[in-house]
């Protein structure tokens, strides 16, 4: 018989992590440090991963793609039964937001470490969450009270509240199914690759409509409830540096906000939690405009990506406090704790920012930690690992804290300078022409990151990164990294080669100018096509929609360069292609 509710369970000794890379080893160590049996599972691309190899016990699911292991619930249960596992983890992603998994957890007799199925299904919808949201008075930007089919039903929404807006998977996150629309007439197309995409990444396409709030800060709040319904939130996290709707660096405590702006999310996110019959760690997120004013944006009921920042300045290990609640332990924080200094988190990507974030994956050759105070790693691989194809491309995250935010940004900086990555591309050197840049450090006195900063000043970014490799105050002084120690050399004549460098790279960007006047049009990124807009014949403008690539459950659009006929259209709807597979002939017309 299935129930919505955990029975109230003791101690358990044994635990199977439902996951993989950075997140399994963080959960599979936690579990260590209690005296648990720790189990992992793998998949065959993972089966010489980081976390089997940090675990007691491991099994295999048998496959490579995530449908056929850690998204198969059947096989998970059936590991979990076989390996005499009493209780199941989920960690973050996959499963971790899945109701029918949680019940089918309980129903198997284990232990599920999450909330209970029915606050997944209430907070894990997002229309439900508004509602509740709204019960509760949190503020809230206007947004549809249920999914909407018909584009026509958006129709009316613009008409009533305007534009911008943006659609969203009523289910899951983490910027999938999520489409910013600024043109009525690109509605129809936006909201179909949202559908598409939601059902790619959570097995529901249902998408809602909510007006846009231009340029706004994504801030969180980490809540803890326990079974007897007593909330905590136990701090407050900022994520505003997002790439393509996915966050990429964040911070605790949410900083440059007012003693008001930080109780008013406090509150609403406890009594969202009390009111939707919350247990477990969950986190609340809102997004605050430019003026000032608070929206309520969803509940992640999970452990954050993020949530070492929470950690590291609250002194609360909340994997622990996750196994303390499912004891049925009473929570053991009165309040939210003061912040003690202040933690910034970089997310490890093995992505080409340069390349619009496309994943590349790939053997890892090279790991080199950084050392000394307030650095803390958590990663999913090791020097000789693997960056898989088939999975997230976050390698691990670098967690740099110090007493305050200035100290913080200045350890980050020096650790980030230390921190080698080698083997494949990965987003740290755009880390740091970030912590470079005075709207984040707030060297001018306002504060002035949001959403799209990123993106707005990605071009400009990426310059400094390039031009970062010579010093500006000498340019025939060159840093070598030798192991973990830098050498200043000055070599004469470097002024005249770097010049030189700079002709030959306009000259090659040049190249790449010209080739792209060429006919063909190629996969950006390895992936599967999710959609053809053309046929054979057809004629196309610049910038039309030629096809879309789906790759690490995003969708990446594929446009006509130039203007012509279709000719040579070679793939359909899903085929899986490799990076630089041509996907048609834009032939010029007379």
């Amino acid at each position: 018989m299935t129930t919505d509710l955990q029975p109230r369970c003791g101690d358990f000794t044994s635990l199977l992590v439902a996951n993989s890379g950075e997140i399994a080893v963080r959960v599979l160590r936690a579990a260590s440090d209690e005296g648990l049996r720790a189990i992992a599972v793998y998949s065959d691309a993972d089966a010489h991963a980081f976390h089997v190899s940090g675990a007691d016990e491991a099994y295999s699911l048998a496959g490579t793609s995530p449908a056929d292991t850690y998204l198969n619930i059947d096989r998970l249960i059936d590991v979990a039964l076989a390996s005499d596992a009493q209780a199941v983890h989920p960690g973050y992603g996959f499963l971790s937001e899945s109701a029918e998994f949680a019940r089918a957890v309980i129903d198997a007799g284990l232990v599920w470490i999450g909330p209970p199925p029915s606050a997944i299904e209430t907070l894990g919808d997002r229309v439900k969450a508004r509602a509740v949201a709204r019960e509760v008075g949190a503020p809230l930007t206007p947004g549809t009270a249920e999914p909407v089919a018909p584009v026509a039903e958006i129709g009316n929404f613009v008409a009533e509240h305007g534009m911008p807006i943006a659609i969203k998977a009523a289910f899951g996150g983490g910027g999938r199914g999520l489409r910013v629309v600024h043109d009525r007439a690109a509605i129809g197309s936006e909201w179909e690759s949202a559908t598409r995409e939601a059902a790619a990444a959570f097995g529901r396409g249902e998408c809602f409509v909510e007006r846009y709030i231009e340029r706004p800060r994504h801030v969180e709040a980490q809540l803890l409830v326990d079974r007897f319904g007593k909330a905590v939130v136990v701090g407050t996290r900022d994520c505003s540096l997002q790439r393509r709707h996915q966050k990429l660096v964040e911070e605790a405590p949410v900083p440059f906000l007012s003693f008001a702006q930080t109780a008013e999310i406090i509150d609403a996110s406890g009594r969202i939690g009390e009111a939707a019959g919350y247990v477990g760690a969950g986190t609340v997120e809102f997004l605050v405009g430019e003026d000032g004013s608070i929206s309520f944006l969803e509940v992640n009921t999970r452990l954050q990506v993020e949530h070492p920042v929470t950690e590291e300045t609250t002194w609360v290990d909340l994997v622990s406090e996750q196994f303390s609640i499912v004891r049925g332990e009473n929570l053991r924080l009165d309040g939210t704790p003061e912040p003690r200094g202040h933690s910034i988190e970089f997310r490890i990507n093995s992505e080409d920012p340069g390349a619009g974030f496309r994943p590349v994956p790939g053997p890892i050759t090279a790991w080199e930690f950084p050392r000394g105070p307030g650095l803390r790693l958590d990663a999913g691989v090791e020097s000789g690992g693997e960056a898989a194809e088939w999975y997230d491309s976050m390698l691990g995250k670098l967690i740099v804290t110090g007493k305050d935010r200035p100290t913080a940004l200045a350890r980050a900086r020096r650790a980030l300078a230390e921190l080698a990555v080698e083997g494949v591309p990965t987003v740290l050197p755009l880390d740091v022409a970030i912590l470079a840049h005075g709207d984040l450090t707030a060297a001018s006195g306002e504060f002035k990151v949001h959403t799209s900063w990123i993106g707005l000043n990605l071009d400009s970014l990426l310059d400094s990164d390039r031009d970062s490799s010579v010093s500006t105050a000498d340019r025939n002084v060159v840093e070598v990294r030798v192991g973990r120690d830098v050498h200043r050399i000055t070599m004469p004549g470097l002024e005249d080669m770097v010049e030189r460098a700079e002709v030959i790279r306009a000259s090659a960007r040049e190249s790449a100018a010209v080739e792209a006047t060429g006919d063909s049009v190629m996969t950006p990124m390895q992936g599967t096509i999710v959609k053809v807009r053309v046929s054979e014949g057809d004629r196309v403008e610049k910038g039309d929609l030629i096809a879309a690539v789906e790759a690490v459950k995003m969708e990446n659009a594929v446009v006509a360069h130039q203007s012509g006929i279709v000719a040579g259209l070679g793939v359909s709807v899903g085929d899986v292609c490799a990076q630089g597979e041509l996907i048609c002939r834009i032939e010029k017309a007379d």
